[in-house]
């Protein structure tokens, strides 16, 4: 028997195959997707370029910037170029409709919101925001944008909700550079944490969930952990490796005889896990995978941390999780809920990687990473349709019952320009950690 006569490849080539009714189907559905959405531009002709991007973002095109669409639509490129790069409507409305859409179509009481940065590396220092910063795309600090960005993962999928652009503080006190590239008034400096919260609380007027996640960016800002648990909010956010941490309950002799005992000093987090026993880590089975079941070990204890300024803070609970590899992997956490089994721990922190597997779909599928705005709301127009393109994948695989909707693009799509499919674009997902959103 061949690989491809075994019951389980027979089972996922059914999955992936696509009938010439769901290729049509897909080419409808963008026009009736779209339909929810042209009403929130006020002009015949903003309606019109919204489409035209759309269709050329999820068609077979290798490089999917306004020149290379319009060509394909057969328009003036400066038309399509002026109407993301200037054009004169609100993403607010979009975006506030894209929210309520996918609370439509995903909303769950158990979701996940998931924070991340990602970089955009750019060559010269014109475009709104760029300068030498951490890029996780390229692993290193090198000249690039950095935006963040929120994911809502739930049990029928994962969908990126919002985008903001980060403004170093060299950007938000030049008066010029914010003249020529058009940043509001009102846009000041935050520190990445500060922006994700700020779109975390946007889509929580529209959208259920009572967990958060993110990488050691968001985790280290004991700011942001106290500001969601005001939220009552549940997190589970990754501190990095060198986090000071203590065990309350963990007591040293005193230091002179009648005197009492001391709590034990801090240190690093990996120091302090390295002292564990074995029996303290119990191993969790996530998913099935694809050579087997895909497990973890978790190992939980309450600890306490020092905050910003020195100040030491109140007890939270400290996850770490090791991959079952021969080289195994271990992540840091922290999280305030201090019931959750580690079931649900490990399966909120799992989260993460869906807004990885979402941005590096937008990279490859709907041209996320290639544009050529350099102004702030150029940026802003850009992301906002590039999340309506990836929102529409993930509506049709939902609609066709989970069978993949293309590889380079839409089926149909590319048909609805006459334009065969080509070659993906756009590179690897952005995994980066470290310095990204951190004050200037």
């Amino acid at each position: 028997m061949t690989l491809l006569e075994h019951p389980d490849a027979k089972a996922l080539l059914a999955d992936a195959t696509l009938s010439a009714d769901d290729v049509r189907s897909c080419a409808c559905a963008l026009s009736a997707f779209a339909a929810r959405y042209l009403p929130l531009f006020h002009r015949s002709e903003q309606r019109d370029h919204a489409l035209t991007i759309l269709r050329g973002k999820l068609s077979g095109l290798q490089r999917k910037t306004t020149e290379p669409i319009a060509t394909q639509a057969g328009l003036k490129r400066r038309n399509l170029q002026l109407f993301v790069g200037h054009g004169g409507w609100d993403d607010e409305p979009v975006r506030d409709e894209l929210r309520r859409h996918v609370g439509e179509e995903l909303a769950d009481a158990d979701a996940v919101f998931v924070l991340d940065g990602s970089g955009f590396p750019k060559k010269g220092d014109a475009s709104c925001g760029v300068q030498r910063q951490w890029c996780g795309r390229l692993g290193k600090v090198d000249n690039c944008q950095q935006g963040y960005f929120l994911a809502y993962a739930a049990r029928r999928g994962c969908a990126l909700l919002d985008a903001r652009l980060y403004l170093p503080t060299d950007w938000a006190d030049d008066p010029t550079r914010r003249l020529k590239t058009h940043v509001p008034p009102d846009v000041v400096f935050q520190e990445g944490w500060r922006i994700a919260l700020g779109l975390l609380d946007r889509a929580r007027a529209d959208l259920p969930g009572r967990w958060v996640t993110g990488d050691d960016e968001f985790g280290r800002a004991s700011a942001l952990r106290g500001l969601l648990r005001l939220r009552r909010l549940r997190y589970v956010l990754d501190v990095p490796c060198d986090t000071r941490v203590r065990d309350p309950a963990q007591r040293r002799p005193p230091r002179r005889a009648g005197g009492k005992p001391l709590v034990a000093p801090f240190e690093r987090v990996d120091a302090w896990v390295a002292r564990q026993p074995g029996g303290r880590w119990r191993t969790v089975r996530l998913r099935d995978g694809a050579k087997g079941p895909v497990s973890v070990k978790v190992l939980l204890a309450t600890v306490q941390t020092t905050e910003d300024g020195g100040r030491v803070g109140g007890r939270e609970r400290l996850v770490v999780l090791k991959s079952c590899e021969p080289t195994p992997r271990v992540w840091y956490a922290l999280s305030n809920d201090r019931e959750a089994r580690r079931g649900e721990l490990a399966r909120v922190h799992g989260a993460r990687q869906r807004i990885e597997e979402r941005l590096e779909e937008g990279k490859q599928e709907v041209g996320l990473s290639q544009y050529e705005v350099r102004s702030w709301v150029g940026w802003q127009h850009h992301m906002t349709l590039s999340l309506l393109a990836l929102w529409f994948l993930q509506t049709e695989r939902l609609r066709l019952g989970g069978k993949n909707a293309g590889g380079d693009g839409v089926p149909g799509a590319a048909g609805v320009h006459g334009t065969a499919a080509g070659a993906g674009s756009g590179s690897g997902a952005d995994r980066g950690g470290g310095e990204r959103g951190s004050a200037a």
